[in-house]
């Protein structure tokens, strides 16, 4: 839980990623080697030989983008990622710097002033962000554009079962990462595994493209949410387990894959459900070149300032991820075809 709030607190919507990987590098180095390739990924590879899985989290949360500052000193913004505008006013913001943070509000007039009565929905482009300065100049000095905004975080423990905060999506998925990671360093590994901390998912998939241009794993797996709990999410919930996130908006996962992690989590005796949600994943990139799951916990509430995780969920993910990759391979016999022989991992 520790290691989790320490995770989210880190600011860093799509394309400013760099304090999360800061944050991330000071918990690697001393477990394993590390890269950062050119659009910003963060990358361990461990074991030998042929590629055998990427498994993948984002760092990257939604935010907004600060587009330029009124006469009067408030900011305007763009949102970077799918933020539904009923969250956005009345709401308290870090306001990002190059120098530091900011607090900021966006306000909302209030309903004694609100004559006509209305109260539709009010557009992200029609709304601004008060830093509490009173001209234009005045705010520059404190803040410039492209600095960017994201909601203020508080960290709750909701019956000392569930946490509660912003930004699950997906540091939730980056500490379990790291969770396995640490386990795999004193471990012979069949193959060569890759753990990537991803930029850019939230704006189409950035990060995960610029890898399926690199790697050519057997399997490619995303360690990411899964939005619970509705009609179209069927019986998945909180506190049952581990998911497969079987199929969203973005691809249609490999069946055989999917039953094979399904076989592996009971070999193991770990919580699984499977389900099918919206949104994407970074593993529906490597669909043209290889086998692709998704594997997640639910969360509630997804994309708000109140995501909901239960963490017996987490602790399941976190061991699914070690039981997948320590999965033993058939013994086979003498083969020419040396990828034949590398898919029969999973067959």
């Amino acid at each position: 839980m520790e290691l989790l709030k320490r995770g989210d607190q880190f600011p860093g919507i799509s394309g400013y990623e760099g304090r999360v990987g800061e944050k991330l590098i000071e918990w690697i180095e001393p477990f394993a080697n590390y890269k950062v390739d050119g659009i910003g990924n963060l990358i361990v590879e461990l074991g030998e030989g042929e590629e055998k899985a990427i498994f993948m989290a984002h760092m990257d949360e939604i935010g907004l983008l600060i587009t330029g500052i009124t006469e009067d000193g408030k900011l305007k913004f763009k949102k970077i990622g799918g933020i539904d505008d009923r969250l956005l006013i009345g709401r308290h913001v870090d306001v990002i710097t190059e120098d530091g943070k900011l607090d900021g509000v966006i306000g909302v007039t209030p309903v004694h002033l609100n004559l006509e009565r209305k109260f539709d929905t009010i557009p992200w482009y029609a709304m601004e962000i008060d830093i509490g300065a009173e001209s234009r100049e005045e705010a520059l000095e404190l803040v410039k554009p492209l600095d960017y905004a994201v909601f203020k975080k508080h960290f709750a423990v909701l019956n000392r079962r569930y946490v509660s905060t912003r930004s699950l999506d997906d540091r939730f998925g980056v500490v379990a990462l790291f969770e396995a990671i640490k386990d795999f360093v004193d471990h012979d590994l069949n193959g060569r595994f890759i753990f990537a901390f991803t930029v850019q998912e939230e704006i189409g998939l950035k990060g995960a493209k610029f890898l399926a241009e690199r790697y050519n794993p057997e399997f490619a797996f995303a360690i990411d949410s899964f939005a619970c709990c509705s009609s179209l999410t069927g019986d998945v919930r909180l506190g049952k387990g581990a998911v497969i996130r079987a199929v969203d908006n973005s691809a249609i996962y490999t069946r055989r894959l999917a039953r094979k992690i399904l076989e592996i989590a009971k070999k193991n005796k770990i919580p699984i459900q499977i389900g099918v949600t919206g949104g994407g994943t970074d593993a529906s990139v490597f669909q043209h070149k290889s086998e692709v799951l998704a594997l997640s916990v639910p969360i509630k509430y997804l994309h708000s300032e109140v995501e909901m995780l239960h963490l017996d969920d987490l602790n399941a993910l976190i061991k699914l991820i070690q039981a997948t990759v320590f999965e033993p391979q058939p013994e086979v016999i003498n083969c020419s075809n040396i990828s034949a022989i590398s898919r029969l991992v999973f067959s």
